[in-house]
């Protein structure tokens, strides 16, 4: 084989090669400092697009997360005052309804029942007007046209999903009107606990009155309407607890559906760009020695050019 003194193949050979195993080195190394096998656009296009868009996803997901929390924290607030309005033995329209079945009993002193329930119509009211969190309230709503108005309908964010490059947001519509105890604003009252009865009572559950009432048979019969009037309110406002109930429930199982989702979209994502550090680690120690008998190798072939020299003496 000729002696060149231009041209050193061995040693163009062994730098072609380092220079190989140099450029798998570095992509190894950015691997297992980055962790992933596509950090970039110019490691796989492919992989790369699909996992920025299903990062999307996941960033939209996790709002629907928050906004799902918010709606689960107003529903409970609303859900917890429908009930306390209902009460039990000692309050709300459970109490009331008792206490205007004892003011049948003749004789009794029915201004003394009426301070009672005179007490629980305004704490009833007020557990109402007090259901308001992040300043809105379902029980105690605004029906006038102005702008302060409460809407009639409410969206709660539930859901999000992605077809091709069309985005679809899905939510629970909740009606205030289902679920308002008071009204103002409006003309009419309209609310569960303000609106004012038929034939004879003329009286709302909040308005409801007996201290002047006697034991006639024409008052006898109307402490049996208001009696009527109570428990009909009791079994609305138990209808529109149990109503928020399903939407509790509701929220919560859409809210274990996106976190499960969420989880299920990063494992899609890290089964695309995720490196395999096991075999990044054994790559890296292979690479590291091949780098190394690669600069021996060029070394060798530059020494070889040497020998040359040895002609000339």
């Amino acid at each position: 084989m000729s002696s060149s003194l231009l041209t050193n193949s061995s040693a163009m050979t062994a730098l072609q090669t380092l220079r190989n195993v140099s450029s798998q080195l570095a992509t190894t190394q950015n691997r297992i400092s980055t962790g992933q096998r596509v950090s970039t656009a110019s490691d796989n296009s492919a992989y790369w697009s699909i996992a920025t868009s299903m990062r999307s996803d996941n960033a939209a997901l996790s709002a629907i997360s928050d906004s799902l929390g918010l709606s689960a924290a107003m529903v409970d607030t609303e859900y917890t005052a429908l009930n306390t309005v209902i009460g039990d033995k000692d309050s709300g329209l459970t109490k009331l309804q008792a206490l205007l079945v004892e003011a049948k009993t003749a004789g009794i002193d029915r201004t003394k029942i009426q301070s009672e329930i005179t007490q629980i119509q305004q704490d009833m009211k007020l557990k109402a007007s007090s259901a308001t969190i992040n300043g809105i309230n379902w029980l105690s709503i605004d029906t006038s046209t102005s702008s302060t108005a409460t809407p009639t309908t409410f969206n709660l964010v539930s859901s999000y999903s992605r077809v091709g490059g069309t985005p679809t947001i899905g939510s629970i519509t909740v009606t205030t009107a289902t679920y308002a105890l008071y009204t103002t604003g409006g003309a009419t009252k309209t609310g569960i606990l303000d609106t004012v009865s038929g034939g004879s009572t003329g009286m709302s559950v909040d308005t409801i009155a007996i201290g002047a009432l006697t034991d006639s048979a024409a008052d006898q019969t109307k402490l049996d309407s208001y009696i009527t009037q109570v428990t009909t309110a009791i079994n609305t406002v138990a209808s529109a607890a149990a109503n928020l109930g399903a939407v509790k429930n509701r929220i919560a199982t859409n809210t274990e559906f996106v976190k499960n989702l969420i989880d299920s979209v990063d494992r899609g994502v890290g089964q695309l760009v995720d490196a395999d550090m096991n075999a990044e680690s054994t790559r890296l120690q292979a690479l590291q020695t091949q780098q190394q008998l690669g600069v021996q190798a060029l070394s060798i072939a530059n020494q070889n050019s040497q020998s040359i020299l040895s002609l000339f003496k």
